[in-house]
C-alpha cells in the first residue's frame, strides 16, 4: 500500500528519501494559483501551441544558471584513459581484508554514488493520481512551464507560504498511454534542444515502487531530470579454479555515450518497461557477453543495492538487482552489440584492489562487486566499518 501525496511541507521533507588473467576482445570495437485551464480533448493536447512555439521558434530557453548540456557531469568519467595493464598492475597489490583501512575505499565508492542530499531542497515533488513518483529540480522546471497544457504546477493551500509545490500532469491525461505520449513529445523538443542530451527511444516505468502500478512510460534519458526511480539487473559472473575465484570484467567501449572505456559487470543493463528482471537478464547475457539462455538460466538473485545521487538538475534514484552467475572454466565471453571493447578475468581479490584504490569501475557497478565481495567472504566482520559499508549499500529508498 502506497501513503497517499500529502501537500504539506513537513511531509514531503520527510518523503525525500600473481595469478592468471585472461582478456578477450570485442569482434567490434499545475500553475501556481491552480490547474492549468484544459483542452476539450486529449488530442489537443497533443497539437499544443506550446510544442509547435517549442519546435518552430528559434528561440532559446530563457537563461538559468546550468549549462543546457545538463548531464554532461554525469556522463564524464572520472577516470577512463587506463589500459588493462593498469588495471592488473593496481589489483596485484597486497590485499589485506582484516585491515580496517581497507573499508575506506570502498566507502568512498558507495559515497560516489550518494552525493548532493544537501541539495533536496532544490527538488520538488513530481506527483501522478495522489502519489510521488519523482522528484524535479525548481530550475528544470522552468522549461517543464513552457508546456503548460501538459504539465501543471501547484501550492500546498494547508501551507500558503509555501511557494514551490508540486509537479504534476494534465488532468485530462488519464491513461498511461496518453502520458507515455504528450511526455514524449515534450522530451522530443527538450532532446532536440540539448536539454536533455543522449536520447536513447528506450522507456521506462514511471511508478512510485517496483511493484506499483505503471503510471506512464519515460524515456530512459529523462529519467534522472525528472527523479523516477530507475532499476536495473547486474550480473556477476565468476569463475572458481582451485579454491579460487575469478571475476569476468568488462571494458566499455570509448563509443558509448556513457561512461565510455570504463570498467563494467560481465553484464548488466538498464529495466525497461514491461519486461522481467529475469527476461531482461537473459537478453542482456546475449547481447553483452554471449552468454546461451541455457547458461544465464542459472544465474541466481542474490538481492539489491541501491542509491540516490544528485548532480546538477539530475537526481537519480536507482535499485539495481543482483545476480550470481558461476561459469564453466572453459566460458570466454564474446561481446555481440559493439559496446564492449574487451573483457578480462581477473581474480576477485585484486578486483577488490582495483575498486579500493582507483575509479576506474563505472560508479554504480562497485556498489554491486563490493556485495559480492560481502557473500563470499572478502569483506568480513572483524574489519572496523564492517556494517556501516553493508548498510551503505541499500538506502531508505531501496522499494
Amino acid at each position: 500500500m502506497h501513503t497517499r501525496f500529502r501537500l504539506c511541507s513537513s511531509v514531503y521533507n520527510s518523503c525525500i528519501p600473481n595469478s592468471t588473467q585472461h582478456c578477450v576482445s570485442s569482434p567490434s570495437n499545475m500553475a501556481s494559483s491552480g490547474f492549468c485551464s484544459l483542452g476539450p480533448t486529449v488530442t489537443s493536447l497533443f497539437s499544443s501551441h506550446a510544442l509547435a512555439r517549442w519546435r518552430s521558434s528559434s528561440m532559446s530557453p530563457r537563461p538559468l544558471g546550468i549549462s543546457r548540456s545538463l548531464s554532461a557531469a554525469t556522463t564524464v568519467p572520472l577516470s577512463s584513459s587506463f589500459s588493462w595493464d593498469d588495471v592488473i598492475e593496481t589489483g596485484r597489490e597486497e590485499y589485506t581484508p582484516h585491515n580496517s583501512s581497507d573499508l575506506t575505499g570502498f566507502l568512498e565508492k558507495v559515497d560516489r554514488c550518494n552525493r548532493g542530499s544537501e541539495k533536496l531542497a532544490e527538488f520538488i515533488p513530481f506527483v501522478i493520481e495522489e502519489q510521488i513518483v519523482g522528484y524535479i529540480h525548481k530550475g528544470f522546471t522552468e522549461y517543464l512551464r513552457e508546456f503548460h497544457d501538459i504539465f501543471t504546477f501547484s501550492q500546498d493551500s494547508s501551507c500558503p507560504d509555501r511557494v514551490d509545490g508540486f509537479v504534476t500532469l494534465n488532468l485530462m491525461l488519464e491513461k498511461p498511454e496518453d502520458r507515455t505520449k504528450a511526455v514524449a513529445d515534450v522530451i522530443k523538443v527538450l532532446g532536440d534542444k540539448g536539454i536533455i542530451p543522449g536520447i536513447r527511444n528506450e522507456l521506462y516505468p514511471v511508478k512510485p515502487s517496483f511493484n506499483a502500478p505503471v503510471f506512464f512510460s519515460l524515456e530512459r534519458a529523462a529519467a534522472p531530470y525528472f527523479g523516477i526511480k530507475g532499476y536495473g539487473v547486474h550480473m556477476n559472473g565468476y569463475v572458481e579454479r582451485d579454491g579460487q575465484k575469478f571475476l569476468w570484467i568488462g571494458k566499455r567501449s570509448l563509443s558509448k555515450s556513457t561512461y565510455p572505456g570504463m570498467l563494467d559487470h560481465l553484464v548488466a543493463g538498464g529495466l525497461p518497461h514491461g519486461i522481467s528482471c529475469g527476461e531482461n537478464l537473459e537478453k542482456e547475457c546475449e547481447e553483452e557477453a554471449g552468454i546461451s539462455k541455457a547458461i544465464a538460466y542459472r544465474a541466481i538473485a542474490v538481492g539489491a543495492v541501491s542509491y540516490m545521487d544528485i548532480d546538477q538538475y539530475c537526481f537519480k534514484r536507482d535499485v539495481l538487482f543482483c545476480y550470481d552467475l558461476e561459469l564453466p572454466e572453459d566460458f570466454v565471453p564474446k561481446n555481440q552489440d559493439g559496446e564492449v571493447e574487451s573483457f578480462k578475468l581477473i581474480p576477485v581479490a585484486q578486483v577488490a584492489n582495483v575498486i579500493r584504490k582507483t575509479s576506474f569501475f563505472k560508479a554504480n557497478c562497485s556498489l554491486v562487486i563490493i556485495d559480492f565481495l560481502f557473500r563470499h567472504g572478502f569483506i568480513r566482520p572483524e574489519s572496523s566499518g564492517y556494517l556501516d559499508l553493508y548498510g551503505r549499500l541499500r538506502n531508505k529508498d531501496c522499494s
